[in-house]
């Protein structure tokens, strides 16, 4: 059920007040009324009227002083307002302009022309106040996403602090692997998602016990199943969270391989969503070409070579050749390497 307009009429006759309320009586408003300039302005911040019908001529304070009050108003100050004058003179209706009213109605009423300017100017605000709640709304709700997004981030430095090994990992590869996907003509929308995705890509490793993940020596293979079961992991928490099931593929998938020999589901092909089938070479990339206490980064050079040789057993080899182009135009590698693949 629509709510009914209220309607504020500021008249210092009696007789005016009593002929507008018969008027209007009929229609679908809550009617209020005031007898003066003071205690209209009071009973505008109150009520928050959807329109007023205002008296020019009053004592003390006059409708174009009300007027003018009204405008500067907080939360009330773009109400419309509907000058009530016998003054028919331009001067006079310019300065009710100035003022800012919206609209005027001459005494004495014409009902026909007040039941219209009335409907109309209570339609059109009604229209104004939705478009300014629906403005509202999108504001508080990209102020959401932020949040999300800064609590995300929050999220992978956690994780980066956890392994010092990997430091910085996490911003390296979602940086390159939104600028993978961008060549590879994903939508602004999808980009996003593969942003939280590649942040969140190891959140699983939260549910890892320290004496494996950071073990120095190497696995058994109980433990690899243990390690294996990260990607599980981030499936099972980010799933129960409706914002980031649109960036699942990568943490669920990014160790799937082309040939179906990956993990945790052995997945093949074009099975693999692409987000992951192209984080997958971004990984690899970053943890070949960074520093770790146990080695040095590998050559730009070799660790690109080592890449190509993996093409169509770990990685899709079309998301290779995008690699390649990314590689290019980024200035990662000197072009007679590229040129010689």
């Amino acid at each position: 059920m629509t709510e009914q307009a209220k309607v504020l009429i500021i008249d210092d006759e009696p007789i005016a007040r009593i002929t507008l309320e018969a008027l209007l009586s009929a229609e679908d408003y809550q009617l209020h009324f005031a007898e003066d300039g003071m205690e209209g302005l009071a009973l505008v911040a109150n009520l928050r009227p959807d329109v007023v019908l205002l008296d020019v001529m009053m004592p003390g304070m006059n409708g174009f002083d009300v007027c003018r009050a009204i405008r500067v108003m907080e939360m009330v100050s773009e109400v419309p307002i509907l000058l009530i004058t016998a003054l028919d003179d331009r001067e006079s209706r310019l300065e009710g302009l100035r003022a800012g009213a919206d609209d005027f109605i001459s005494k004495p009423f014409d009902s026909i022309e007040l039941m219209a300017r009335l409907h109309g100017i209570v339609r059109l605000n009604r229209y104004r106040r939705i478009a300014e709640q629906r403005r509202l709304l999108e504001n508080l709700h990209q102020e959401l996403l932020l949040s999300y997004d800064k609590t995300i981030e929050g999220w992978s430095r956690a994780l980066d602090l956890r392994d010092k090994e990997t430091e910085g990992h996490s911003l390296r590869v979602t940086e390159m692997t939104v600028e993978l996907a961008r060549l590879a003509g994903m939508d602004s929308e999808t980009l996003r998602h593969i942003w939280r995705g590649a942040l969140l890509h190891d959140i699983g490793k939260l549910g890892i016990t320290d004496a494996i993940l950071h073990k120095p020596d190497q696995l058994t293979p109980q433990e690899w199943d243990i390690m294996r079961l990260h990607p599980v992991y981030a499936y099972e928490w980010l799933s129960q969270i409706p914002y980031l099931r649109p960036a699942l593929d990568i943490p669920y998938c990014h160790h799937e391989k082309w040939d179906g020999s990956g993990y945790p589901r052995g997945l093949k092909g074009e099975e693999i969503p692409l987000p992951a089938r192209l984080f997958a070479v971004v990984d690899v990339w970053d943890a070949l070409t960074s520093n770790r206490p146990y080695r040095e980064a590998m050559p730009p050079e070799e660790a690109y070579r080592y890449i190509l040789s993996q093409s169509g057993s770990h990685f899709d080899p079309q998301v290779v050749l995008i690699f390649s182009r990314y590689l290019t135009l980024a200035g990662k590698l000197p072009q007679a390497v590229l040129a010689g693949e």
